[in-house]
């Protein structure tokens, strides 16, 4: 066991032996440390926070009460392997927030990125992938294997089908049932989500260069209205961006390879 000394720790707090606890964590009332949990310098577990299994916590996270990360996944599969969740620095995580480890059949590691919000009642499931500055809202859910790209947005209540890809900079609506790969900067809504257009808002406050976005709407006008099949004007298009890399990465991420198909815009 590596407790720093200048940890606080109240003494209702379980800490198993193996835990490492960093400099100047505060380890709440009735919280629970397994013993192959690392938590970073300033980590903060709030009350009745329980972390297990083989997880990394980043500097200065902070976890709300009745948390429940690391526990085994909810895969029937699993069978006990050794698997990881990693959580990078600087992520609020509330109150009643599930985040499970990876399984042997995807790759063992659920992985999260840096300065997240993760509201309350959301779970993260198995073998996730999440980039930095991505909100979850309230009870908002992930299936296994979804990857999120960073600056990504997720409405309250709303579910995310597992091995789903969602776009850097992406809105989803609250509610929305998502199905399908979501390009970046789309916005998606509905109870089976459709896209709706692009997420100009978020763009805007990323202070994107104005020609950029000008470009991004006439492909993406292109891309998902009039006749043919998205990915053959995909692979039409590439090389014809004129530098503007917002076009290169939404090209680049109808091109690749997934085994999902596409939010479209409704036909109504």
């Amino acid at each position: 066991m590596a407790i720093s000394d200048t940890a606080i720790i109240h003494g209702s707090a379980v800490i198993e032996p193996g835990a490492s606890i960093g400099d100047g964590c505060r380890i709440g009332p009735y919280c629970i440390v397994g013993r192959e949990v690392t938590l970073g310098k300033g980590v903060d577990l709030k009350s009745h926070v329980v972390v297990e299994g083989w997880t990394d916590i980043g500097d200065d996270t902070v976890i709300f009460p009745f948390a429940s990360i690391g526990h085994v996944p909810q895969d029937l599969k699993f069978s006990g392997e050794r698997t990881k969740l990693e959580i990078g620095a600087r992520n609020r995580i509330r109150e009643y927030a599930t985040m499970n480890p990876g399984t042997k059949g995807g790759g063992g590691l659920t992985r999260i990125g840096d300065d997240g919000l993760f509201m309350i009642g959301i779970h993260v499931g198995h073998d996730c992938i999440i980039g930095n500055n991505v909100i979850m809202a309230n009870n908002a859910s992930l299936g296994g294997h979804c990857e999120i790209s960073d600056n990504v947005v997720i409405g309250a209540l709303a579910g995310i089908h597992q091995f789903c890809r969602i776009g850097r900079g992406a809105m989803i609506g609250g509610l929305a049932a998502v199905v399908a790969d979501v390009v970046p900067y789309g916005t998606v809504i509905g109870p089976r989500a459709t896209l709706e257009g692009l997420n100009l808002i978020g763009l805007k406050r990323r202070k994107s260069n104005k020609q950029d976005i000008q470009g991004l709407r006439a492909a993406f006008k292109e891309l998902f209205f009039g006749g043919g099949a998205l990915r053959e004007k995909a692979a039409q298009m590439r090389g014809g961006a004129d530098g503007n890399a917002l076009v290169e990465e939404m090209l680049d991420f109808i091109l690749s390879d997934s085994g999902r198909s596409f939010s479209t815009p409704s036909e109504d």
